[in-house]
């Protein structure tokens, strides 16, 4: 499906990668890793065909459909969000209108007999069919499912696109992507403006897409769970493994370790060498030797191996004194903006050493409440904080509050005290600034730059009371790995919001959730929370259906309800078949799946074969998806 023939990208400072030769098939789910700067972006900005490479180049078949979500996506329309989705099938939409056309045309004439007239009907049967292969009659249907699925109520569907914020921009443009099913999925970082539910609706979306996906994220359970493949950029190379994010770090760890004995017995050789160079070069009868030790030093390949001691630091918050037992209390605490209830009546306590996820869907008042503990906005109630309780707020705009004419190490240097300065250097570079970066002026940072700063000056600031909102924004994961353990480490009490499942995993011992304008607490962790918001959405989409569809069995005559009856048992006939066939079909795939994971693409007649068999099959399962889910809801709208 993508070919990488010699590819190539250079900048002024050297190449990103070079000479680069692999292929990704259409049942690759690709995860592409790397450290920020490597060219993640650039990758898959060449894949799109955004730019071009600076050497070789990128195959895809002729007429491959690309799907490119990327990071600085820029929306505006005055559509509806419903409608700009509705909209974006150009394919279904000239049929449609085109179907409107003859119909119209149909109305208005009487010649019924003529070749004009007959022509227009078969046009007519030729489009239905073709809307009906493009999923036409579920199109609508299709389009609101994703869009709930990633976070839009019913009331949002109307209202104006330009109206949202960006990172709902982005939820629609990712939606569009979706719906329109392309051939090959290119994704920069889809969860960062998701919040954790709509990120595992995401999740599951992607396990059954039918076709590539290249992705770049900083979660890793998200990699985890719907990549099997890895693909790594390091030091202008690209390293293939054929698994998930943890396995390949796993294996990557225990290359590396191989590679740095490597380097250590090479670098061993290579001084060696070098001393036999300048002890023998003056010497006439040795002459020649010397240089024989020179040309073989020439064509030594140098083994290079990348840092990766980040995620080993140990680093931990600082406790500035003891607090008391209770640490914060809320009294009838409110929010409204304008008519806008956020949230009203919050009564709770907070004791010392509660660890708190706060969850909730975006625009439900997470930010909210935390800036209502903080005393930064004000409402109904109070918020009360414990005898020697000490603050320390990590806002989601926290970098803008920092000193621009400061240079990175002067940020830190003035807030760290004790032993922590004597590794400041090596708690900067947990975040990614080394170097000559330490040097520059938080001025010219970038806003990803000055959040991680942000975050670095907060871990250095004494407090016993953290409260983190989206602290994992702009880490990548091995800094998110030092993060973590920090916050695991801490003695003192926090409430950190953030849609990172991984992170969160293990590292909270209370839920907050912010719904329907309370809130409500959780005694267990965020796996336990996200398993039960699970199980409980399809019984929530049956009684939300059956509020909208009253009962249709009601007031009809025998003739009616006998027709009723012999349709009703028809569809019923259909949906069993088809649920018969799914099973046989899904078996089958079961059992191809094993084959396609060991096949040996050296033989490439034989793997086509395969491939296009394994292919045939999931495409008569989508076949009796379509007629059990059109079947049951058709016998669904019968009552």
């Amino acid at each position: 499906m993508v070919v990488f023939d010699k590819l190539g990208y250079h900048l002024p400072q050297g190449y990103l990668f070079n000479d680069i030769n692999l292929q990704i098939k259409e049942i690759d789910r690709v995860g592409l890793v790397g450290k920020n700067g490597a060219g993640k972006s650039t990758l898959l900005r060449i894949i799109s065909g955004a730019i071009k490479p600076t050497d070789g180049s990128v195959h895809v078949p002729k007429d491959c459909n690309i799907g490119f979500l990327t990071q600085d996506i820029r929306v505006d329309s005055e559509k509806s969000v419903l409608n700009y989705l509705l909209d974006s099938n150009y394919s279904l939409n000239n049929i449609q209108n085109r179907i409107a056309a003859i119909n119209s045309a149909l109305i208005e004439r009487t010649d019924y007999e003529s070749s004009d007239y007959l022509s227009l009907l078969d046009e007519l049967d030729v489009l239905n069919h073709e809307f009906n292969l493009l999923d036409g009659f579920l199109w609508e249907d299709k389009v609101t499912t994703t869009l709930k699925g990633l976070g839009f109520d019913n009331e949002e569907l109307s209202r104006s696109l330009n109206t949202f914020s960006g990172g709902w921009k982005m939820r629609a443009e990712l939606a569009k992507l979706l719906v329109n099913a392309p051939d090959i999925l290119l994704l920069d970082e889809p969860t960062n403006h998701l919040d954790i539910i709509s990120i595992s609706w995401l999740e599951n979306y992607l396990k059954t897409f039918a076709g590539v996906v290249i992705l770049i994220s900083h979660d890793r359970l998200f990699l985890d769970n719907v990549t099997n493949r890895t693909l790594e950029i390091s030091l202008q190379k690209i390293h293939d493994y054929p698994f998930a994010y943890s396995k390949y770090k796993s294996v990557r760890a225990e290359e590396l370790e191989r590679l740095s004995s490597a380097k250590k017995q090479q670098d061993k050789d290579i001084k060696h060498t070098e001393e036999l160079i300048n002890k023998f070069r003056a010497k006439k009868n040795k002459a020649a030797f010397a240089q024989t030790l020179i040309k073989k030093l020439e064509k030594t390949e140098i083994i290079e191996l990348e840092n990766d001691s980040v995620s080993s630091m140990n680093i931990s918050f600082p406790l500035s004194i003891q607090p008391g037992k209770l640490v914060l209390e809320l009294k009838d605490i409110g929010k409204s903006f304008d008519d806008n209830l956020i949230f009203e009546g919050i009564n709770h306590s907070v004791g010392r050493g509660e660890k708190i996820a706060l969850l909730g869907a975006n625009g439900k008042g997470k930010s909210t409440l935390l800036k209502r503990i903080t005393g930064e906005l004000p409402g109904d109630g109070e918020s009360i904080l414990g005898h020697n309780v000490n603050i320390s707020y990590f806002a989601q705009d926290q970098a803008e509050k920092l000193n621009k004419e400061y240079t990175v190490y002067e940020t830190v240097d003035l807030i760290a005290s004790g032993e922590i300065r004597s590794n400041l250097r090596g708690i900067l570079g947990a975040f990614l600034f080394s170097g000559d970066d330490i040097d520059k002026k938080v001025g010219v940072l970038s806003g990803g730059e000055r959040t991680r700063l942000a975050l670095c000056q907060l871990l250095l600031s004494p407090s016993n009371f953290l409260i983190l909102d989206e602290p994992t924004n702009h880490l990548d994961i091995q800094s998110k790995e030092v993060l973590k353990s920090a916050l695991q480490n801490y003695e003192g009490t926090f409430i950190v919001v953030s849609h990172d499942r991984e992170f969160l995993n293990d590292l909270t011992n209370r839920i907050w959730e912010i719904a329907d304008c309370s809130l409500k607490i959780h005694h267990y962790g965020v796996k336990e929370f996200l398993e039960k918001v699970a199980s409980s959405e399809p019984k929530e989409k049956v009684v939300e259906r059956n509020k909208k569809e009253p009962s249709k069995s009601s007031n009809i005559t025998y003739q009616d309800a006998k027709e009723l009856k012999r349709k009703q048992n028809k569809l019923k006939n259909t949906i069993n078949r088809a649920e018969q066939k799914i099973e046989e079909l899904e078996e089958k795939i079961s059992e191809m799946d094993a084959i396609v994971a060991s096949l040996d693409y050296s033989d490439e007649e034989q793997s086509k074969k395969v491939l296009d068999q394994y292919q045939v099959l999931k495409g008569q399962l989508d076949e009796q998806m379509i007629i059990w889910e059109s079947s049951s809801d058709e016998l669904d709208g019968l009552g």
